[in-house]
C-alpha cells in the first residue's frame, strides 16, 4: 500500500478478540474507518446498541467514543471487504468433535470460508490480511494459497500474523497497555504498515517482528505455559491438603523467587475460558503431527491435571456433605470462567455443576453477568453426549434441579452447601452472618478460587474447605 492511500480496516468476526481489539484501533486512531462485520444480525444489532454482547470493564465507553465516528458494525461483508485496504481475520477456531483430530485440533472450517470470501470480494489493488484468530502453525500457508488461486486479475495479497494476548476481564487495560504486540510477516512494508498503526499508542520496543511460523506458534506456546502454571500450583495443591501445608504460602514462598515469579500461581478450582484448553489440545495435536508423542503427551497433562482438579473438587463436596447430595441444595456462586466477563466457555463452574447434578443435587447458581438461559446451554451442551449418564433425560433434570437467584444471599437461602467458583469481588463483600443464618446447618462453604477469609467464617459457624489448606 502506497504511502498516498489511506488506510481503512475490516475485521470479520465481532466476538471477543474482534470486537474489543477494533473499537480500541478505532478509538485511537480517528482517521482510520474500522468496520466489525458479522453475518449474526444479533450481535451486530448488540454492538449498535447500549448493551454490548459482551462485558468487559471500560469496553462500553470505547466503544461508543469512536462508534459512528470511525467505527461501525454491520452485516455487509461483501462491501466492507471491497472497502478495506486491511481486513483482520477474527472468526472462532473451535476444537474438531468429528474425523480426523478430533478432540484435538483446531477446526479451521471459519478460516477458510474468510479466506474465500475475501479473494470473492475484493476486486483491485492489494490488501494486507490479518490473522487474528489463534490459529495452528502453517495456517498462513493455506490461507496465501487460497487467496492466490482465487484472486481477481489485478488483485494481490500479503498475510501477516497478529495474535491476540488479551486476558478477559482485562482486556481494555491490555489493548491500551499491551505487554507486547507480536506481528508476524514475510513483508517488510506489511509488517511495517501494521506497526504504524499500533504504534500510535504503543511504544515501539514493545512491537515485536517475527516471521509468520514464529507469531503463530507464539500464541499457542504462551497459553500453554501460563495454563501449565496453573496446571503445577493445582496438581501442588492436592499435596497440601495430603501433608497440611497451605498452597498460598508455598505459592507466596516460591513465587519471591525471581526465576519463577509470583503471577499464574493461585490455586483454584480450574482454569477455564476459551484459549488454554482449546490451545493445548492443538499443541497436542501438532506435536503428534509433526512426530513428537513425548512432547504432545506432555502438554496433554496439563489438562489432564485441570480435569482431576475440577473432579477432585466435586468429590471434596460429596464427601463432605456425609457422601450424599441428593436432593440437598447447592448455592453456585459464579458461572463465568473468572470474574469481570460473561464468558462461560470451558469454565470450570459448567462441570462442577454437572457432576453435581449427575449426584441429583439442587442447584442454585448466582452470576452477576451470567443469566439462566446461558447457564443452561452449557450444561446442556456437556452432558449431551452422554445422556445415559444422567438418567436419558438430562433436559428434564437441568429443568427440574438448576435454579438462578438474583444475589448470592438469595442463592444461599435454605441451602446445605455453597460452591464459590468464580472470584467476583461481590463475594468478599456479603454479610456472611446473613448468609450463615439463611442456610442449613452444618453449613459447609466450599471456596474454590481461596477468595475468603476462612477464619473469620469458622468463628461464624461455617465449615469452610478450600482449595490446597486446612481451614
Amino acid at each position: 500500500m502506497s504511502a498516498a492511500e489511506k488506510l481503512s480496516i475490516c475485521c470479520i468476526g465481532a466476538g471477543y478478540v474482534g470486537g474489543p481489539t477494533m473499537a480500541m484501533i478505532a478509538k485511537q486512531c480517528p482517521d482510520i474507518r474500522v468496520t466489525v462485520v458479522d453475518i449474526n444480525q444479533a450481535r451486530i444489532d448488540a454492538w449498535n446498541s447500549d448493551k454490548l454482547p459482551i462485558y468487559e470493564p471500560g469496553l462500553q465507553e470505547v466503544v461508543e467514543e469512536a462508534r459512528g465516528r470511525n467505527l461501525f458494525f454491520s452485516t455487509n461483508v461483501a462491501d466492507s471487504i471491497r472497502d478495506a485496504k486491511m481486513i483482520f481475520i477474527s472468526v472462532n477456531t473451535p476444537t474438531k468433535t468429528y474425523g480426523i483430530g478430533a478432540g484435538r485440533a483446531a477446526n479451521l472450517e471459519f478460516v477458510e470460508r474468510c479466506a474465500r470470501m475475501i479473494a470473492e470480494h475484493s476486486d483491485s489493488g492489494h490488501k494486507i490480511i490479518v490473522e487474528k484468530s489463534t490459529l495452528p502453525v502453517r495456517t498462513a500457508e493455506a490461507v496465501k494459497r487460497i487467496l492466490a488461486s482465487s484472486a481477481r486479475p489485478g488483485v494481490s495479497f500479503d498475510v501477516l500474523s497478529n495474535p491476540e494476548f488479551l486476558a478477559e476481564g482485562t482486556a481494555v487495560e491490555d489493548l491500551l497497555a499491551p505487554d507486547r504486540v507480536l506481528i508476524g510477516g514475510e513483508s517488510r512494508d506489511a509488517v511495517q504498515t501494521l506497526v504504524d498503526v499500533y504504534g500510535r499508542w504503543v511504544p515501539r520496543e514493545q512491537i515485536l517482528t517475527t516471521n509468520l511460523w514464529s507469531s503463530e506458534l507464539s500464541k499457542l506456546t504462551a497459553n500453554a505455559f501460563l495454563a501449565q502454571r496453573v496446571s503445577s500450583i493445582n496438581a501442588i495443591s492436592a499435596l497440601c491438603e495430603a501433608t497440611e501445608a497451605d498452597v498460598d504460602e508455598v505459592a507466596s514462598a516460591i513465587g519471591t523467587d525471581s526465576r519463577i515469579g509470583p503471577k499464574f500461581l493461585k490455586a483454584s478450582v480450574g482454569f477455564g475460558g476459551s484459549c488454554f484448553q482449546k490451545d493445548i489440545l492443538n499443541l497436542v495435536y501438532l506435536c503428534e503431527h509433526f512426530g513428537l508423542p513425548e512432547v504432545a503427551a506432555y502438554w496433554e497433562q496439563v489438562v489432564q491435571m485441570n480435569d482431576y482438579q475440577k473432579q477432585r473438587f466435586t468429590r471434596r463436596i460429596v464427601k463432605t456433605m456425609f457422601n450424599t447430595v441428593s436432593n440437598k441444595r447447592i448455592a453456585v456462586w459464579g458461572f463465568a470462567f473468572k470474574k469481570d466477563t460473561n464468558d462461560t466457555r470451558e469454565s470450570a463452574a459448567i462441570y462442577v455443576c454437572r457432576d453435581l447434578l449427575e449426584e441429583r443435587a439442587q442447584l442454585t447458581i448466582y452470576d452477576p453477568k451470567v443469566g439462566i438461559e446461558q447457564i443452561k446451554t452449557e450444561l446442556a451442551y456437556v452432558m449431551q453426549n452422554d445422556p445415559a449418564r444422567y438418567g436419558g433425560d438430562f433436559e428434564k433434570l437441568i429443568d427440574e434441579n438448576v435454579t438462578v437467584a438474583d444475589s448470592a444471599l438469595a442463592a444461599a437461602e435454605g441451602a446445605h452447601g455453597v460452591a464459590l467458583l468464580t472470584e467476583w469481588d461481590e463475594f468478599k463483600e456479603l454479610d456472611f452472618q446473613k448468609v450463615y443464618e439463611a442456610m442449613q446447618k452444618p453449613a459447609f462453604l466450599f471456596d474454590g478460587r481461596n477468595l475468603l477469609q476462612h477464619r473469620n467464617l469458622t468463628e461464624i459457624g461455617f465449615e469452610v474447605h478450600a482449595i490446597g489448606k486446612l481451614c
